[in-house]
């Protein structure tokens, strides 16, 4: 039996699309919502899943929480703006058949500004399959799949329409770096100049260059500097927190 969980916040605009592509794959669809204000829920509920409701945490926390709420003894991991390729929906079904393994990994390929991306943000491999019990997550933003032994890969892409808008992709971004700043500070991590210019510049480097996102034109180089923002912003963030700790309070005032 396959559970799939999926993780929602006022997703009306993408719901369904993810929930249709695991019906006829699926025993059961659990949708964890952390408090929609749109039609994310009666969607979900039309198209047969089951909904629950938990105040958000971080990302390992809901997708850890909500793997308990999934009866089967395979557990598929969807992010309700995915959705699963024909072929990627074929591996899932032969390895639940004949597991080699108890924990899969997937590809994630990104559509963005109008077309799959090809090598910016690709290849992305993500466990997502597992035998329930197996995996545990951890991190406060991009969790970490925590598991023994070795991860088989299955064929076909899990398609992911990542934003909305470059305005929609930078809020995220700004966001996501301040989380992240926040990690590192609890961490003991400790800012410095170098950090803030030279990071953020082989993040560009890696995805534009190494990872040939200039093959994906404008897109690519687009996503080339979010990358170097993400990082830029992050260690700035981090710098901030440093300061308001030394001064014992407020910077702005």
């Amino acid at each position: 039996m396959l559970s799939v969980l999926i993780r929602a916040k006022n997703e009306e605009k993408n719901i369904e699309r993810a929930i249709r592509s695991v019906q006829g794959v699926a025993d059961q669809v659990v949708v964890l919502d952390s408090g929609s204000t749109d039609g994310t829920v009666e969607l979900a509920q039309k198209m047969g899943a089951e909904v629950f409701f938990r105040e958000w945490t971080n990302y390992a926390d809901q997708i850890n929480y909500g793997v308990q709420l999934c009866k089967g003894e395979w557990v598929f991991v969807l992010d309700a703006d995915e959705e699963l390729s024909e072929e990627l929906r074929e591996s899932v079904m032969r390895a639940l058949k004949d597991p080699e393994c108890d924990v899969y990994m997937v590809c994630r390929r990104t559509y963005y500004m109008g077309k799959f991306l090809k090598h910016a943000w690709y290849p992305e491999w993500r466990v997502r399959l597992f035998r329930k019990g197996s995996v545990k997550f951890e991190g406060v933003l991009h969790e970490r799949a925590v598991f023994e032994g070795r991860a088989c890969k299955l064929k076909g892409d899990l398609y992911h329409y990542s934003y909305r808008s470059l305005w929609d992709q930078y809020s995220k971004t700004i966001n996501y770096a301040m989380l992240m700043a926040k990690d590192l500070h609890e961490k003991g991590v400790r800012f410095s100049v170098a950090k803030l210019m030279f990071n953020p510049l082989w993040a560009f480097l890696k995805v534009y260059v190494v990872k040939g996102g200039f093959l994906d034109g404008m897109q690519g180089f687009s996503v080339a500097v979010s990358s170097g923002i993400y990082t830029f912003l992050k260690y700035l963030f981090l710098w901030e927190l440093e300061l308001k700790e030394r001064k014992g309070g407020d910077l702005w005032r």
